[in-house]
């Protein structure tokens, strides 16, 4: 059973979110917050596995929310609901610890499935997320980016391959057959960069790719 809660200051759309949830029966929610500090206390308390995320929240906000619960140590990963063309923190909350994000206007089938894959622990942005997420970053050339993971230079030709196309949003079976590998080789070789790496998950992935310049808007790996 998959452990979910819903955070978002607006009642109604809780309430949607809550009611396409509870219609399956592999997922239980634990429980609903109208602002990132009950979030955080709900994160705490009811341990769930994913938590709906939305970013404008009043007194914590979703981006310092899912901050809060990454320093924590708490299993709970973080789906950011989103708009993109109103969301000036979808970068922010990517380096924040944020498992994926998810457009509002998503079909509930694709929200139900988004939830399945966060909560498998194989959270990935779909290309059309990744494009919007790139694009958000380039247009702010004041972000102060870390230094390039040493791990990198460590990586083998394939691993490159395989970690450009992850950066690109692809999943294990795309990935797979662009590569022309098996989808059990194409997920040893993703856990492998998650380990050399030190990422949390396919999420921080596509943010090291991008801030260490492996891969650049509009390229192919």
């Amino acid at each position: 059973m998959i452990r979910v809660a819903v955070a978002d200051d607006q009642a109604l759309v809780r309430s949607g979110f809550v009611v396409l949830l509870r219609s399956c029966t592999d997922i239980e929610v634990v429980g609903e917050a109208a602002n990132g500090q009950e979030a955080v206390q709900l994160a705490r308390t009811e341990r769930p596995d994913v938590i709906l995320m939305d970013i404008r929240m009043p007194e914590m906000d979703g981006l310092d929310a899912t901050r809060a619960i990454v320093e924590r140590g708490l299993d709970t990963r973080v789906l950011i609901l989103t708009t993109f063309d109103l969301d000036e923190y979808v970068y922010g909350a990517l380096r924040a610890g944020a498992s994926g994000f998810l457009l509002k206007d998503t079909m509930p089938d694709e929200l139900l499935n988004a939830v399945r894959v966060v909560a498998a622990g194989e959270a990935l942005l779909a290309p059309r997320v990744t494009r919007r997420l790139i694009e958000q970053f380039v247009q702010q050339p004041d972000v102060a980016l870390p230094e390039r993971n040493a791990a990198i230079d460590t990586l083998t030709e394939r691993e490159l391959e395989v970690f450009g196309a992850v950066a690109r949003g692809l999943s294990n079976q795309e990935l797979a057959d662009e590569l022309f590998m098996s989808h059990a080789t194409a997920k040893t070789h993703v856990s492998r960069l998650l380990a050399k790496l030190q990422a949390r998950d396919r999420a921080q992935l596509v943010m090291i790719a991008y801030e260490a310049g492996v891969v650049t808007p509009g390229s192919r790996a």
